[in-house]
């Protein structure tokens, strides 16, 4: 009896120290896994994973947004590695204005002098046109330093400079490579997985991922709720050796059936915007766009400079882009946050979107600035959630011009509509408050939610009180009554899509009120030191 139960202890102290040591192997094969290449990826060349690169925060894009974060953050001490999908030269149709208000930031960022050297041209304000007339409407500038103006020039060669300041600094890393998913683990955002230039896939790491990838954005759907609408399209042409009427200002035509835009790109240069309303675009291969720009579009531009808008359109030189527009719906989450378009778009109309990404990394630099371990998951995420919060005014502000202003601008067969229309230009005629106010909202000097609703609505109880006089009928006043129902009817959409609590009342939300974390006292030095 004994010998058996001697049998029977020893198998099972076998048997125990057998599966701790599998268990062991098991570990020690599985932690190997995460921070060296398995022997099949290795040899089919699909996955490496890099750890321990000491890195504080992946930027995933160097568009605008991304570049300029990572300069801002790189000159804040942080250890920066940004992963973008093509590093030469972009050339695009759109981000090729900013602002006066989107200047400032770009002052305060320490990025001012990316707009020397590349023949960027200052714009004072815009010029209107509707109808054979015509209004100057300036930038309220006077209080400003006379370098404060609006800058329009080639978006590439402005995000190239910014790029190549960025990689300046010795704790900012470029990378040419393609994002294709962040690595997530326990709801945590710990990094991303990307493709290399030489078609590696590997895997980084860092307490902190801000995608900025752009409107095509493939990331966001895990980091906020997409509302993407796609209200028109840009027609984009280069007027070369083109004097425009009003100088260094831009141009806005109230075409029929939308706007017309034009602005310098260059001292030779002038980019033309033909808006097209809807999905639906005619045809560049066929020629069919050609022909619809000629006949429709040409004789609505200002006679002066006609002849070089056909002469682009004959060129053959014609692009397109859609114009999205997205709200800011984040989904918090821990380890990573949005930035730029792949978060928040808006209507280019207006050329808010540099202003906006400028200014919310501005918000993103001071709210980072005293967090010293950004691996404190718990404080980082607090931050993050105020970033979401206080960046909503201005943005809102902006975003909600950019979509009731093209609205309006819009030619419609609805008597309402076609009297805000013309309400809203001859407003902007009058001048003084009338022209600065909105002017000051568009430039970003004054990104102030409660002045774009006082200003919008004056414009349309302006237009009301025209059909009043000199004597009111049946008809007009009910003209009029449609009219505020609907200059309602666009801007309220807008700003329940924004969020009215955020925009208006950002106090009342917890989130805005973020204090420093209190660092740990040192100890006091000794008398003799």
């Amino acid at each position: 009896m004994a010998p058996t139960i001697f049998v029977d202890h020893l198998i099972l102290t076998t048997t125990f120290f057998a599966s701790l040591f599998a268990f062991l192997i098991l570990y020690v094969l599985r932690r190997r896994s995460k921070t060296i290449p398995a022997s099949d990826n290795d040899r089919n060349g699909t996955l490496t994973v890099k750890t321990g690169d000491g890195v504080d925060i992946i930027i995933v894009g160097a568009g605008v947004a991304g570049a300029a974060l990572a300069h801002t953050l790189g000159k804040e001490g942080r250890r920066v590695h940004v992963i973008e999908r093509d590093l030469t030269e972009q050339d695009r149709i759109v981000g090729e204005l900013l602002q006066p208000g989107g200047y400032l930031k770009l002052i305060e960022l320490g990025l001012q002098d990316c707009v020397k050297e590349i023949d960027a041209q200052r714009v004072l304000g815009y010029a209107l046109f509707k109808d054979g007339k015509h209004t100057k409407l300036s930038y309220p500038l006077d209080q400003f330093d006379s370098d404060v103006a609006g800058r329009s020039f080639h978006n590439g060669r402005f995000v190239q400079r910014m790029r190549d300041k960025a990689s300046t600094l010795p704790n900012v890393r470029m990378e040419q490579g393609t994002v294709t998913s962040l690595v997530e683990e326990n709801g945590v955002i710990k990094g991303v997985q990307y493709k290399t230039k030489q078609g590696q896939e590997l895997k980084a790491f860092a307490p902190l991922t801000i995608v900025c990838d752009g409107c095509f954005s493939n990331l966001r759907r895990s980091l906020c709720k997409p509302k993407v609408e796609v209200p028109s399209n840009f027609v984009g042409l280069v007027l070369e050796n083109c004097e425009l009427p009003f100088p260094n200002h831009g141009h806005v035509v109230l075409g029929d059936p939308s706007p017309i835009l034009f602005y310098p790109i260059s001292s030779s240069e002038v980019r033309c915007l033909v808006d097209v309303p809807g999905s639906k675009l005619p045809s560049v291969s066929t020629g069919e766009m050609a022909n619809h720009l000629i006949t429709n579009v040409a004789p609505q531009v200002p006679i002066q400079i006609r002849e070089s808008f056909v002469s682009a359109v004959e060129k053959g030189n014609i692009r397109t882009m859609p114009n999205r527009s997205m709200p800011a719906d984040p989904i918090p989450t821990p380890g990573a946050l949005l930035l730029g378009d792949a978060f928040n778009m808006r209507h280019p109309l207006t050329g808010g979107g540099m202003t906006v990404a400028l200014s919310d990394i501005v918000i993103l630099r001071d709210l980072l600035n005293p967090l010293v371990d950004l691996t404190d998951k718990q404080s980082l995420s607090k931050y993050i959630e105020s970033f979401y919060t206080l960046r909503k005014p201005v943005a809102s502000t902006i975003n909600t011009l950019a979509g009731a202003l093209y609205k309006v601008f819009l030619a419609s067969p609805d008597d309402a509509r076609s009297e805000m229309r013309r309400a809203c230009f001859d407003y902007l005629s009058l001048g003084g408050v009338c022209s600065s106010g909105p002017v000051a909202l568009l430039s970003g000097l004054n990104p102030r939610p409660m002045s774009l609703v006082l200003h919008f609505f004056a414009v349309a109880i302006f237009g009301v009180g025209r059909l009043l006089v000199p004597l009111p009928s049946v008809k007009r006043l009910w003209l009029g009554a449609r009219l505020i129902s609907s200059a309602s009817g666009i801007i309220f959409p807008i700003i329940k899509a924004e969020g009215v609590r955020q925009m208006f009342f950002p106090r009342t939300i917890p989130a805005i009120y973020r204090a420093p974390p209190t660092p740990t006292p040192s100890p006091s030095p000794c008398p003799s030191q």
